[in-house]
Formats: C-alpha cells, sequence, structure tokens
C-alpha cells in the first residue's frame, strides 16, 4: 500500500519549496497546479472542452488563463462551468500517478485540499504555515500581485489556524533548515508507522 501524503498550505506559506524538500528526500510529488498547466497547455485534455464553452478563451491552441480571468469576471456561470471541466481531468491525471508509482510514501500537492474536500483521500494531511508578516512579504515581493489581489486570494482561502488544526503534520517554512528537518521529520514519522 502506498502511503498518501497531501499538503497544502495558503499562499505564500512555502509549499512549493516544501514539496520540493519532499521530492529531495525520495518522495514521488503530484502537483495539482502543475497538473492544470499541462491541461491547458497546447495539445491539453481540457484545451477542447474550454474552446467548447468560450471559444476565446483559447488563443495558439492553449488555454489563456487571463481571458478564463475575464470570462469568470463578466459571467457568474464561468468559473462552475471551468470547474466541471477541469476537476475531473485533474482527478484523472491525480490517479495515474498514483496507479504509475511503487513508492511507499507520496505527497500531493493541493493548493485548496480541504476547501475542496480532498483532505478526504489522505492517509495524512501536512500544512505548511509561516507568520502573517512573513506571508505577505513573500507574495507582495514576487513582484506578480498587488495587495488587494493577495487580500481577494486569502479571503477565498481557509484560515491558516485552522488549516494547521486540522493538519496530521504541520511545518513552519521561517527558514529553510528549520523546514528541511521538519519534512524528515515527517517522513521518519511515517516511515515508523508503515514498519509498525
Amino acid at each position: 500500500m502506498t502511503f498518501i501524503l497531501g499538503l497544502t498550505g495558503s499562499i505564500g506559506m512555502g509549499k512549493s519549496t516544501t514539496a520540493q524538500m519532499f521530492a529531495e528526500e525520495g518522495v514521488p510529488v503530484w502537483d495539482a497546479d502543475a497538473a492544470v498547466h499541462r491541461l491547458y497547455a497546447r495539445g491539453g485534455a481540457a484545451v477542447a472542452p474550454i474552446r467548447e464553452l468560450c471559444p476565446e478563451a483559447v488563443v495558439d491552441g492553449a488555454v489563456n488563463r487571463q481571458a478564463l480571468k475575464d470570462w469568470i469576471a463578466r459571467d457568474s456561470a464561468a468559473l462552475a462551468q471551468i470547474e466541471a471541466v477541469v476537476h475531473p481531468l485533474v482527478a484523472q491525471d491525480r490517479q495515474a500517478f498514483l496507479t504509475e508509482t511503487d513508492a511507499d510514501i507520496v505527497l500531493l500537492d493541493i493548493p485548496l485540499l480541504f476547501e475542496g474536500g480532498g483532505a478526504a483521500g489522505m492517509n495524512a494531511v501536512v500544512v505548511v504555515t509561516a507568520p502573517s508578516d512573513v506571508q505577505r512579504a513573500r507574495v507582495l515581493d514576487r513582484g506578480t500581485m498587488d495587495e488587494a489581489t493577495f487580500e481577494t486570494i486569502l479571503s477565498k482561502q481557509m484560515p491558516d489556524a485552522e488549516k494547521r488544526d486540522r493538519a496530521d503534520y504541520v511545518i513552519e517554512t521561517v527558514t529553510l533548515e528549520k523546514a528541511r528537518d521538519a519534512v524528515r521529520s515527517v517522513l521518519e514519522d511515517i516511515r515508523g508507522k508503515l514498519n509498525a
């Protein structure tokens, strides 16, 4: 049996960096965001069904995220239509990953794991966290969004404290060293349980 470890955390908490640390420890990682990118890319499985829903959202054979955002902004039904196409395709991609692996532990990196109800399918969940001032600084220092956009995204995510309460493991990502030690500790604990 493969132990399925879910990884989640709010924007700017260090989830991608932590997922990379698990990968460096030899754990196969499936990334939900990367799966969506594959589905939206030229030749991706989401391109044709999205084109049927909103032809202008497909540019040069790939789904254009800005066009999707524009559509969502002007049509209250758009998001549900997009999710009806994308969620089953993401689930298929995840299942293919799980079927192809023979590792004892795998990591599923899912930004909205709790919000989407995905935690039920995990053997355990890791939540990454950092103080709110560190989180805000990380996001705004990227230069990819303004404060208002950051606040909007935060408002749609489950509060960090609630995620930590629901987690089996919590990893603080203030320093890389502490985060890496915590990743190793989590894996040691899981392997101990698997070998018990």
